[in-house]
């Protein structure tokens, strides 16, 4: 149960510091949601979304975070 204490405290912190900067340096992400290969379609009212190149370099920039966490523990 410790264990698991010290996952969420440590993804809380790390979801409030992205948080944190996309507040403070939102000017510098105007790409993020603009990138080839994110999926916009729209008629009328209707509108989809599905960022799918935005969504891997999160996944990327979070694999290799947790690389450097696994390998300073």
């Amino acid at each position: 149960m410790k264990e698991i204490g010290k996952w969420l405290f440590f993804i809380g912190i790390f979801t409030s510091l992205i948080g944190l900067i996309v507040y403070y340096f939102n000017s510098s992400f105007n790409w993020l949601g603009k990138l080839p290969g994110d999926i916009r379609l729209g008629n009328g009212n209707v509108r989809f979304f599905f960022p799918v190149t935005t969504l891997i370099i999160i996944n990327v920039i979070i694999f290799i975070f947790f690389k450097i966490y696994n390998m300073i523990k």
